[in-house]
């Protein structure tokens, strides 16, 4: 059966946040600091201390384990780690940032934009910035960070298998403007380069198309474990059930065959930054 993501997304001063921050400032008291003697010991002021206990910004990882350390928290902080950095996404995304974080491999078809995982933080910024309905300035850096931070997988160890299929039409809508777009390009360029990353491109003179139905991910987990993602307008789901992933599975392969080899790929992203 699928699993539809229906939670509400936490919000500033609400839900696991909320519970996050009183744990903190109960566990500072204990300690006997004030919150200036706790972000010298953390490397934050003490309105940020004071922002994270009262649930108005999210605090990072690295701050929950240090938090944990210096107040002798005996690893209830740390326990948080994970449903606090959930936090950071919007809602209808949550399950699947948990999944996409413990992939092995990973395979993308976009038609709109440029899929998180690739885009720079400029592209990004201009994404949310555009989101309807409008999202204020501090949800909008929280997005941007988030977004970011999901990009660590690129980094991990071993290495996941990335690949992407993207409509040739999102390589040519300038969004965020000449600069961000050229960097947009430049940045998928070189990412196109590594070697655990492939990179296709859809082109529009194709005239057959088997991903007409809209975008998705596939997903597989290191036991063995494979899922697909769908999003269209807020409303996601995460499927597990065997027949939907094999179809979705089936149009990818088909996708992958449709499209540009990478090395065409590579050449169009090369052509279009000559171009302007």
């Amino acid at each position: 059966m699928d699993d539809e993501v229906q939670q509400p997304e936490y919000e500033v001063g609400t839900g696991m946040l909320c519970v996050f921050g009183r744990q903190l400032k109960l566990f500072r008291e204990r300690a006997g600091m004030d919150r200036a003697a706790l972000g010298s010991l953390t490397g934050y002021s003490a309105s940020t201390i004071a922002s994270f206990e009262q649930a108005r910004r999210i605090p990072p990882p690295k701050f929950i384990d240090q938090a944990d350390e210096v107040l002798g928290a005996g690893g209830v902080l740390s326990a948080s780690k994970g449903e606090v950095a959930r936090a950071q996404y919007p809602a209808f995304f949550r399950d699947a940032a948990k999944l996409e974080a413990e992939a092995v491999e990973l395979h993308v078809y976009d038609t709109q934009l440029v899929n998180g995982l690739l885009q720079t933080e400029e592209y990004a910024r201009a994404v949310f910035a555009m989101w309807q309905p409008l999202l204020d300035e501090a949800r909008i850096e929280q997005r941007v960070a988030a977004r970011l931070a999901r990009q660590e997988i690129f980094s991990r160890r071993p290495a996941p298998h990335l690949s992407f299929v993207i409509e040739e039409a999102v390589l040519l809508r300038p969004l965020g403007g000449e600069a961000v777009w050229r960097g947009q390009l430049e940045h998928l360029r070189l990412t196109a380069e590594k070697r655990n990353v492939v990179i296709q491109v859809m082109p529009l003179s194709r005239q057959e198309h088997a991903g007409l139905a809209g975008p998705f991910t596939l997903m597989e987990t290191k036991d063995g474990r494979r899922m697909a993602y769908t999003e269209v307008q807020g409303d996601s789901r995460v499927h597990t059930e065997r027949l939907k992933v094999r179809e979705l599975e089936r149009s990818y392969g088909i996708l992958r065959a449709q499209a540009h080899t990478p090395t065409e790929s590579l050449a169009l992203i090369e052509k279009l930054l000559g171009e302007r």
